[in-house]
């Protein structure tokens, strides 16, 4: 399933969750038509532009509208994202879908750009996690580089990622990084350390990257004089928005925060009837 499909579907659950709108089917016919205002109450990144189209047109393409901001808009309080055009029932029974995927997706985007803002005069770059909501990857991830941050690896898939599990079932980091290069000699290599003996080991084994798992910002420093710069590190483990840039200014590459995505705070969005249309 390619990145648009996986949109649509997750759009359909969304709506079949909601059912009928029994309530409003009740009140309008469905020629009775309205004009609705999406708008920002709080200061932050807009995001889901592109999903609240498709949700419109998924409920009927009978829906128009003008949108005057555009995903990665720094907003203001007040600030009209959307002009919305249509049948009542229809714009009624989108509106909370809609103002769901826009609210999640903009909080993400606002925290990952927050963290972006603290270390850009440095050499780190953001990195989101798997820690999303069950089904809504592909959006979180989305909502991620919409606030200037980067993707770490979308599953299980596209990277190999040896965590202290895999080293301890195999026996030692040499063993678990001989499987998995046997298994898939093309696939990038990501590797847990949990000691700068570890970092040692992992640099003569030449793996693709090497995440620093809580490690103190001192064994940061030290990791990153060993490694030279020959291979991208990655600090990971209760990063927070104050200390990040303490972090980054150790020189390393990428600095994975969890918290973008596993905790994030929705940014308030509402749509409101202005006239009949």
């Amino acid at each position: 399933m390619n990145t648009d499909e996986l949109i649509d579907s997750i759009i359909i659950l969304a709506l079949f969750e909601d059912g009928r709108d029994i309530t409003s089917e009740a009140i309008f016919s469905a020629d009775t038509y309205m004009r609705g205002l999406i708008r920002t109450k709080a200061v932050g990144v807009l995001a889901g532009i592109d999903i609240a189209k498709k949700v419109f047109h998924k409920v009927s393409p009978q829906i128009q509208g003008d949108f005057y901001l555009a995903d990665g808009s720094c907003t203001q309080p007040g600030d009209t994202v959307a002009d919305i055009r249509g049948p009542v029932p229809a714009i009624l029974k989108a509106e909370r879908v809609v103002l769901n995927f826009m609210q999640r997706m903009s909080g993400i985007a606002t925290a990952t750009a927050r963290y972006v803002a603290e270390v850009k005069d440095t050499s780190a770059r953001i990195i989101d996690t798997r820690k999303t909501v069950p089904g809504h990857r592909v959006l979180d991830k989305l909502a991620v580089r919409i606030g200037g941050g980067y993707n770490h690896r979308m599953g299980l898939y596209d990277m190999a990622l040896i965590k202290d599990n895999h080293i301890d079932a195999a026996g030692s980091i040499g063993k678990a990084v001989e499987k998995v290069r046997q298994a898939h000699p093309n696939l990038p290599i990501e590797v847990e350390a949990r000691t700068l003996l570890d970092v040692e080991e992992l640099l003569a084994l030449e793996v693709d990257r090497i995440m620093l798992d809580n490690f103190a910002i001192n064994e940061i420093e030290k990791a990153v004089r060993i490694v030279g710069g020959k291979i991208p590190l990655e600090a990971s483990g209760g990063i927070t928005l104050a200390t990040v840039r303490e972090v980054a200014l150790t020189g390393v590459d990428y600095i994975s925060v969890g918290e973008i995505t596993h905790s994030v705070k929705a940014l308030d969005i509402s749509m409101t009837v202005k006239e009949n249309a």
